[in-house]
Formats: structure tokens, C-alpha cells, sequence
């Protein structure tokens, strides 16, 4: 009985640490991807007020 209960814990602890590894990378993967949307986002935006200034600073020179 001693070695089911061990094996029974065992197992019950292995499946939850795989649980957790992979909520852990499914996270990280997520942010990842939010973090790159939003650095491309950035760099539209930026890209976008770029062109706008450069006409309004040209009629003024």
C-alpha cells in the first residue's frame, strides 16, 4: 500500500509541475507576442507622425 500511495504522489506531483511548466510558456509565449503587436504598432505610429510633421516643417523652411 506504501507504494501506491508513493507512486500515486508522485505522479499527482509530476502532472502538476507539467501543468505549471507549460501555463509558464504558454504565458511567456503570449507576452512575447503582445510585446512584438506592440513594437510594431509603435513603429507605425511613429512612422505615421514622421510623415505627418515632415510637409508642415517643409511649408514652413
Amino acid at each position: 500500500m506504501k507504494k501506491f500511495v508513493t507512486a500515486a504522489v508522485v505522479l499527482l506531483g509530476t502532472s502538476i509541475a507539467g501543468i505549471l511548466t507549460w501555463r509558464k510558456v504558454e504565458s511567456d509565449r503570449i507576452r512575447n507576442d503582445l510585446w512584438s503587436e506592440a513594437e510594431r504598432v509603435s513603429a507605425e505610429q511613429d512612422a505615421s507622425a514622421a510623415k505627418q510633421a515632415q510637409p508642415t516643417s517643409a511649408a514652413r523652411g
